[in-house]
């Protein structure tokens, strides 16, 4: 008798494993980050199938629940295939995958991070990912519990003119009010408060929002880097 289950998933990660298998690491809806071996999956045609990025179907089974287990997998949508010749997103396809990896627990469902990457490689079409981007993060930050309150002002209760966040509490602050402190804290973008896409710079502070409160709440702790996929794509948006 085995264990076994089926899901959407989203590769994040993949690894060589013996002659032509590979370790998939997949965020699946139901069961969160979930690695999994898969036979052949470091072959010609498995590398094609378990590029980060891609929406795949899923089944997985093993013995145990605890086991490794193995993944049958078929492809759905292949994103990567689809940004290969445009760096930038390519860049952004892989700072989400990288981040995903970094911060999700294994084998814990998170579904709202699962929804919001998802609608992420498909905004890749547009040209409103860069601020798509920025709201994964986001939404990733509030799944693992330390999501910033933008709603009002922290000092006035004011719901106007927003523009700073508070590295302490991650609660909003207006210009007024934040003025005396500017120095101290976090650039809020508008778009993440009043919708649209934003500009460049916008982006350039959404990623630094963000960035700051990953590594404080969740790789710091862990005593882990911000990923390196992650900090090259903000330094797209330093120049």
């Amino acid at each position: 008798m085995s264990i076994q289950w089926a899901d959407e998933a989203v590769v994040l990660a993949v690894q060589r494993h013996g002659e032509s298998g590979a370790i998939a690491s997949l965020l699946t809806r139901a069961h969160g980050r979930h690695p999994g071996l898969v036979h052949g999956g470091g072959g010609k045609s498995g590398r094609g199938l378990l590029q980060p990025g891609n929406r795949v179907q899923a089944w997985w089974h093993a013995r145990l629940a605890e086991q490794l287990g193995a993944y049958r997998i078929e492809l759905v949508t292949a994103h990567a295939a689809a940004v290969m010749d445009d760096p930038a997103r390519l860049a952004a396809l892989a700072a989400a995958c990288a981040i995903g990896e970094a911060t999700l627990p294994e084998r814990e469902p998170h579904p709202a991070a699962f929804v919001a990457l998802a609608a992420f490689l498909d905004a890749l079409a547009s040209e409103a990912w860069p601020s798509v981007y920025v709201h994964w993060e986001m939404a990733l930050l509030r799944d693992l519990g330390y999501g910033l309150d933008l709603s009002s002002c922290a000092a006035t209760g004011r719901a106007d003119d927003l523009a700073y966040v508070s590295p302490r509490t991650g609660r909003a602050v207006s210009r007024e009010a934040g003025r005396p402190w500017h120095e101290r804290l976090l650039a809020l973008p508008r778009f993440l408060t009043e919708g649209g896409e934003g500009e460049a710079a916008e982006i350039r502070d959404g990623l630094s929002l963000t960035a700051f409160f990953l590594d404080r709440h969740v790789l710091a702790p862990q005593h882990r880097d911000m990923p390196a996929a992650r900090a090259r794509l903000a330094e797209r948006f330093r120049s």
